[in-house]
This record gives C-alpha cells, sequence and structure tokens, in this order.
C-alpha cells in the first residue's frame, strides 16, 4: 500500500515555463540598467524569441549577439546569477493545489528536486510549498553528483522518513532521469504530462519510463488507490 507520495518540482507541480519567462523577465530589467538599450521589452522578447524556438544553452549569448550588445565571460555569469536569484513570479495552478490538499491528508507527502540554489528554493518559497511536505530534498545540498538518476536523494527520503520504496510513489515529468533511480528502488512511478512541459522525451534506458502516465495531477488520488 502507498503510504507516501514524493513529487518533483519543476514541470510537476507547476509549469516550468512560467519560471523561465520570470527569470528572462528579471534579466531584461538587469539589462536595461547596465547596457546600451532603449526598452527591456526589446531585451526579453529577444531572450524569449531565442528560448522558445529551441536554443535553451546559450540563449543569452544569441540575443546580446542580435541586440547589439557587447559581452564575454564575466557578463554572462552576470545575467546567469541574475536569473538564478531571481524572486521568481509564480504562482501554484489550482489543480495542484487541489491535489495537494487532498492528499496531505491521506499520504506522507515529499519534495525532491534537481537544480541550482538557491532557485530551486525560490521557487519552493514563490509557490507557499513549504506547508505541504514532511521532508524536502534538494539533491543540490547533496552535491551535483547526486543528482538525478542518481538514487542518493531517494535513499535520503527513505531513511529520512523511515518507509520502504514499496510503499512510496514518486511524481514526474522527465523521462530522460526522473524514473531511473525510483523504478530500480521499487518505488511507484508517475509521470504527469502537463501540456505546457518543457521535457516531452519519452524514455528509452533500461528503467527509464515511469510505470503510470497521467495528464492531470487530480488522476492522482485514484491511481493510489488503484495500486
Amino acid at each position: 500500500m502507498i503510504t507516501t507520495v514524493v513529487f518533483d518540482l519543476d514541470d510537476t507541480l507547476y509549469d516550468e515555463i512560467n519560471y523561465c519567462r520570470s527569470g528572462f523577465l528579471a534579466v531584461s530589467r538587469f539589462l536595461a540598467r547596465v547596457a546600451d538599450v532603449s526598452c527591456s521589452d526589446d531585451v526579453f522578447a529577444c531572450l524569449w524569441r531565442h528560448f522558445t524556438s529551441g536554443n535553451r544553452t546559450r540563449t543569452f549569448n544569441a540575443a546580446l549577439k542580435n541586440l547589439g550588445i557587447g559581452y564575454g565571460e564575466a557578463l554572462i555569469a552576470q545575467l546567469v546569477e541574475v536569473y538564478r536569484f531571481h524572486c521568481p513570479a509564480i504562482e501554484l495552478p489550482a489543480d495542484s493545489r487541489a491535489a495537494l490538499d487532498q492528499l496531505s491528508g491521506a499520504y506522507t507527502l515529499a519534495l525532491l528536486t534537481d537544480g541550482y540554489l538557491p532557485a530551486q528554493r525560490l521557487k519552493v518559497e514563490a509557490l507557499g510549498l513549504e506547508r505541504y511536505f514532511q521532508d524536502i530534498v534538494y539533491t543540490e545540498e547533496l552535491g551535483r553528483e547526486f543528482w538525478k538518476p542518481s538514487p542518493a536523494g531517494f535513499e535520503r527520503l527513505i531513511e529520512t522518513l523511515g518507509v520502504s520504496p514499496a510503499q512510496m510513489a514518486y511524481v514526474a515529468d522527465n523521462e530522460a532521469k526522473d524514473f531511473i533511480a525510483p523504478n530500480h528502488l521499487g518505488m511507484l512511478t508517475v509521470r504527469i504530462t502537463r501540456p505546457a512541459c518543457l521535457h516531452t522525451a519519452v524514455g528509452c534506458g533500461p528503467g527509464a519510463a515511469a510505470k503510470v502516465s497521467i495528464e492531470r495531477l487530480s488522476e492522482l488520488s485514484g491511481t493510489l488507490r488503484g495500486v
């Protein structure tokens, strides 16, 4: 019987693209102050165009080049810091809030998330998630080598919560990395496919696919009862 439900954060409990938009807005305002550009809206439009067209790794470089702003490694590092340290303008969607309210009365809830600190902490704070979870594991605190697909974060939860893997479910979105470790440990794995999800590739490695797939968090309670 499932007694403990562990959630991923990005694109599981909210749409990560909203965080990206918030970060690029913060960067565009910063650039409007420090660079020779007339309007932060123009900077944002350029950043957003590159990001949404698929440039997810060198967005700042490409946008600065298009805008005619000279840059070096130091400026790029500044922009990355602004992005990661900004206070995000994001909200917990109604479906997530309803699901967490419902599940918190019947299950022990926890959160396990990869990502850079303090960005992940700022997301959790902005979404008001602390009150729902008995434990939160930021794998960055364990060391970057322990980001998923490492089992270290899951093993930490097993020890901290005093629960067996067979009693746990992990709800996440990214089959490239999210489900490998919990599948190996023997947890129930549930993939949510939010419409705006940034990671849509289907897992192809051994043990990469989730055991169950849902489209809305409102389906999770019935899924857990049916196990």
